[in-house]
């Protein structure tokens, strides 16, 4: 007679096995509860995985992770009660306290980098002392990532006021930061800003680029090196049999498997009309309806620009106040060739539900899905004060 086979427990499965599981686990939550099911597992699951999905800062300080849904809390690291995000950088948080104090702080890590008071950097650029002119959003970027967490390190900010002005600003200690105001060359209108190869670029009104020359961390006027979008005019296939007329655009400018892109971005405005016949309010609201890539093609004088189908087996997580492209195989979840986009706006209040119009373009089929289910859509819903951006968690928490 054959003898029964043995079964053998679940904590003498293979590490091969075990980091099979593991890649296949997007959230960084599933793989800490895997690690904590008993010693083998987590001492077999110590191997290089792809990165987790990226998280959403939600306007209260909680972080929604995707696709599942789940909501983290995590304040703990913040360095005082008041501060609030404005931006982020890879798995840092650009947070201000109500002070004017400037710091990029990693929950993850707790370390924390100490910029200058970059709301007192901005005022040095108005000419009028009494103007009431405010910042309203601000950008930081880096030459490099992930972020050099060093006190020397190179960051450059983007910061936009209510007079619909930009300034760069330029900050490595010990050298005192530097700016740049654009109503000096109003005709350049800086949207956004990127490093790509070691230079910073401007993305300027009309499709203009520019390069932010730095000689000795002292910022030049840009010098700009494409002079227009005017040669790739018109509107998506998508968008060529509608009515327009109630749609805007609003352009990012990011690097992507080292090409220069530009995404444009389609809205749609919807008007609701709510009241009765003796008082009526009317409320607008966005719906992303299309998207087009662009590359900088910088090998002619001038430069110009092109349309690109695909990221070359990239991912890209598209926001005003963050952008960032990844192999999608680096990444748990990705898919190639598709833009990851959130609900975002660069003038607070910001959204309760920063995922009320997000999604992910698929650039092969030119199809939008939804970026979440639409019961964890519906669990985003938090008021507060935080800029909602993308956070990039490390591998292992």
């Amino acid at each position: 007679m054959m003898e029964t086979a043995k079964s053998r427990p679940w904590s003498d499965l293979e590490p091969e096995l075990l980091g099979l599981v593991l890649r296949r686990l997007s959230s960084i939550a599933d793989r800490v509860r895997l690690r904590a099911v008993c010693k083998p597992w987590r001492s077999n699951s110590l191997q290089p995985l792809p990165l987790p999905f990226p998280w959403l800062t939600l306007p209260d300080g909680t972080f929604l992770n995707i696709p599942g849904g789940e909501i983290h809390h995590m304040l703990t690291f913040l360095p005082d009660a008041t501060a609030c995000c404005h931006c982020s950088i890879d798995d840092w948080l650009f947070l201000m306290s109500t002070d004017g104090a400037c710091s990029l702080v990693n929950p993850f890590s707790k370390s924390i980098l100490q910029l200058p008071e970059l709301p007192k950097v901005w005022k040095r650029g108005i000419s009028n002392p009494y103007s009431r002119i405010s910042p309203i959003f601000y950008k930081l970027v880096v030459p490099s990532s992930p972020l050099d967490s060093a006190p020397d390190s190179l960051v450059a900010a983007l910061i936009m006021d209510d007079d619909d002005c930009s300034t760069i600003c330029i900050n490595q200690p010990p050298t005192a930061p530097d700016l740049f105001r654009g109503n000096a060359f109003p005709e350049l209108q800086i949207e956004d800003i990127a490093f790509f190869d070691g230079k910073l670029y401007a993305l300027c009104g009309f499709g203009k680029l520019c390069i932010v020359h730095l000689k000795d961390l002292i910022i030049s006027p840009p010098e700009c090196i494409i002079r227009s979008l005017y040669n790739f005019g018109g509107i998506p296939e998508s968008l060529s049999k509608v009515d327009t007329s109630n749609h805007t655009v609003r352009v990012y400018l990011v690097e992507c498997g080292g090409r220069l892109l530009i995404v444009k971005r389609w809205f749609e405005s919807i008007y609701d009309l709510e009241g009765d016949c003796v008082s009526v309010s009317v409320s607008v609201s966005e719906h992303t309806v299309a998207l087009q890539v662009l590359e900088a093609d910088l090998s002619t004088n001038p430069g110009r620009w092109r349309r690109v189908n695909d990221l070359d087996g990239h991912a890209l997580f598209l926001g005003q106040c963050s952008s960032k492209s990844l192999a999608a195989t680096e990444c748990s979840g990705c898919r190639e060739d598709c833009i990851y986009f959130m609900g975002d706006s660069s003038h607070p209040p910001y959204s309760v539900n920063p995922v009320f119009d997000s999604g992910v373009y698929n650039m092969r089929n030119g199809k939008i899905t939804p970026l979440l289910p639409e019961a964890a859509a519906t669990s985003a819903h938090h008021a507060g004060e935080w800029c909602p951006t993308w956070l990039f968690p490390p591998e292992i928490v």
